[in-house]
């Protein structure tokens, strides 16, 4: 149900192509370059786990970039806040804020999947509102210009290292396993698959349908705000320019993991394989000095690629006596 065949098959390109830049970019296998891809993978990597409940529910959220760049611009504004017209020490200021910038994401996400489910809103424009009205909050709050009140420690969230390893791909590795136990060993996650295959039988089974797919748009919402912040502290800064066109990458990458917009089928290994697959192509593509133009096209021809497979898979499994 969760598992498709071809994620052996990107996971196997993926081994190649990683093979293939070591010859072709220079300093492609290098310590630093390899940390980078971790680091610069995992933000987008936190909400696409979260997105894969999304869509494997049936639903879509397209507001996840302009919460991330929203979720840093409001971290900062309470840090300043808090510390200048407070008082408060940076000590307790930026944590605070940290925790209501979350806590207002989560809020976010649940008032989105409340008018999806109470007024049958599709979830494409509520989020798309949504975007369109973050993107405008974060430029209010900002009033136009980077927001620099975080203290120095503040960037070892999303700048800084454990045993090594960048702080944001240990952050992403745990909400991997968290979701993936969610998704694969609890009654939630099997009415996540149940919803998304058929939304009137899983209703008519007893799962609350409506509760599903507003808790599934909460905790990508609630990923998202994590990933803002990680992003503000790695720039040191709430922007609200920041985030720009991530929901397309976060998609792409859940799409390439073998996940059917159609709902029902997909899983959280299957998005992490694809989150790093994208990862590895666009810093090869920057290694070489590709044109950013190009990148789009090949993210483009890849997104493409992702959902003709899924068809191909999806119609063998309707029909498995006939040939490929």
């Amino acid at each position: 149900m969760s598992h498709r065949p071809h994620h052996f098959v990107l996971e196997i390109v993926l081994v190649a192509l990683c093979i293939a830049l070591a010859w072709i970019a220079p300093g492609f296998f290098s310590a630093e370059n390899l940390l980078n891809v971790l680091r610069n993978s995992s933000m987008q990597g936190i909400i696409a786990l979260g997105m894969t409940m999304v869509i494997i529910a049936g639903e879509i959220d397209l507001s996840v970039g302009s919460a991330v760049a929203f979720a840093g611009c409001w971290t900062a504004y309470l840090t300043g806040m808090l510390t200048t017209t407070l008082g408060w020490p940076s000590t307790i200021s930026a944590p605070v804020a940290i925790v209501m910038a979350v806590a207002t994401g989560l809020l976010l996400g649940s008032l989105t999947g409340f008018i999806r489910m109470k007024y049958q809103v599709p979830s494409f424009i509520t989020t798309l509102a949504l975007m369109t009205g973050l993107s405008g909050a974060a430029e209010l709050i900002t009033n136009g210009f980077p927001l620099t009140p975080f203290p120095e420690w503040y960037n070892i969230l999303g700048g800084g290292y454990l045993a090594g390893i960048p702080v944001p791909a240990l952050v992403f590795l745990c909400v991997f396993l968290c979701t993936s136990f969610l998704m694969n060993h609890t009654v939630f996650g099997r009415s996540v698959y149940a919803v998304g295959g058929n939304a009137e039988a899983a209703r008519l089974s007893g799962i609350p349908v409506g509760r599903i797919k507003t808790a599934a748009l909460a905790i990508t919402a609630t990923l998202a705000a994590v990933a803002g912040v990680l992003q503000s502290s790695e720039i040191m800064s709430g922007t609200a320019t920041t985030a720009k066109g991530w929901e397309l990458d976060v998609i792409a990458a859940v799409i390439i993991g073998g996940t059917s917009l159609s709902g029902g089928v997909g899983s959280v290994r299957g998005t992490m394989v694809g989150v790093m697959f994208l990862g590895v192509i666009i810093n090869g593509m920057t290694l070489l000095n590709v044109s950013e133009y190009w990148q789009h096209v090949v993210r483009g021809v890849l997104i493409l690629a992702a959902v003709l497979l899924n068809r191909v898979y999806a119609g063998r499994e309707k029909n498995p006596g006939v040939a490929a």
